[in-house]
């Protein structure tokens, strides 16, 4: 039986094809590196794998010129190790000369997720937040904002809540049932003000016209299309038009895309050297083979044993060290329970640095954001 797939900026069912989702989405796969970008790790091993008009930005960054990288967090769970794909693009793209927007999407939560202002404001604040100073968020450059309470400052506020009104305007009910299906008034709403998120760095009270840079999961797509339509569309401002990367789905320990309200599914940044042993003994997905002398003859698969993607797409940054693994794990060489336990050394010494240094960010939180 095919599993029953299903893909929208909401919810994650089921396996992801790629291939077919590019295709419907008008997505380009990156087929070459660019020169700035080639020997970054996220490019090189394909997580980022597909773009829109990124053209703009390298053309940013070659010349030196401002550009935005704008993003988001929805704080309804913890964070987790899937979280880290899109806060190293957030890095690499800070270093490269971004100014950072991170939006936390309290009203989105509120809406899609019925969670309160208040839940999400300390989830953001005292998980989020925190490991995004941990993994090596500069706090130059960098402006976190709530969407409940955009700036203090009125005329900044006034400017991206006119903006969501204004953009309802050129959108019609029909359109978003196509782009997004099945649809509420507190998603529409919720998708104008993520339109909103994502255009107003180019409003004049903030840094008027620029190249912006959104970094998204394909599953965010829909919210990336509608935003862009209604860029061009909207007569009052002049826009130039939407950058966006595509990074794969970190897999969930038992497959599918990891998911915060399945602590099964996923490893969190806190969770301890034993908690990280049991989760991948137990729960991740292996390629291997039944039996061991099955193994040995035959071999494992890498290309769906989730222990090798975490490897491939975060732990293990050894180019060489990696295709050793690969062969040696794909000729029955190295066993499932070998390829699990390197796998937890990886994880367990890449948590203990970093729990060091979260610790260390909780003196830090103030100068990112308004504590109180």
């Amino acid at each position: 039986m095919e599993k029953e797939s299903s893909v929208t900026p909401w919810e994650v069912k089921g396996e992801v094809d790629y291939a077919r989702l590019l295709r419907e989405f008008g997505i380009s796969p990156i087929k070459e590196l660019p020169p700035q970008l080639k020997d970054e790790f996220l490019f090189r091993r394909g997580v980022i794998f597909a773009q829109r008009d990124l053209k703009q930005i390298l053309s940013a960054i070659g010349s030196k010129k401002p550009f935005v990288m704008m993003t988001g967090m929805m704080p309804t769970g913890k964070f987790h190790i899937g979280h880290i794909l899109v806060a190293k693009q957030m890095m690499l793209f800070q270093k490269l000369g971004a100014k950072l927007y991170i939006a936390v999407a309290d009203i989105e939560a509120y809406l899609a997720r019925t969670q309160s202002l208040e839940t999400s404001r300390q989830i953001a604040i005292n998980d989020y937040i925190l490991n995004y100073i941990a993994l090596g968020l500069n706090k130059e450059n960098c402006e976190i904002y709530f969407q409940s309470s955009r700036s203090k400052n009125s005329e900044k506020a006034n400017s991206f809540y006119r903006l969501q009104a204004l953009l309802s305007r050129y959108v019609t009910f029909n359109e978003f049932k196509a782009i997004y299906g099945d649809i509420s008034p507190g998603k529409m709403s919720a998708a104008l003000l993520q339109a909103a998120d994502m255009l107003h760095p180019q409003l004049p009270e903030f840094e008027g016209q620029i190249p912006v840079v959104v970094p998204v999961g394909i599953d965010q797509d829909p919210h990336l299309r509608l935003a862009r339509d209604l860029s061009q569309r909207i007569k009052d401002y002049k826009f130039v038009q939407l950058s966006s990367t595509y990074n794969i789905f970190l897999p969930g320990l038992s497959g599918g895309k990891m998911s915060a309200s399945d602590p099964s599914s996923y490893i969190a940044l806190t969770d301890t050297e034993k908690e990280v042993e049991k989760k991948i003994k137990k729960y991740a997905f292996s390629g291997g083979k039944d039996t061991i002398a099955e193994h040995r003859k035959l071999g494992g698969n890498p290309d769906i044993d989730v222990c090798f993607q975490y490897l491939n797409l975060l732990f293990e940054e050894d180019d060489k060290k990696l295709a050793s693994i690969y062969n040696n794990y794909k000729s029955g060489k190295m066993l499932s329970s070998e390829l699990k336990d390197y796998t937890i050394k990886k994880i367990n010494s890449f948590l203990k640095e970093h729990q060091k240094k979260r610790e260390e960010a909780k003196k830090r939180l103030g100068e990112f954001i308004k504590l109180n």
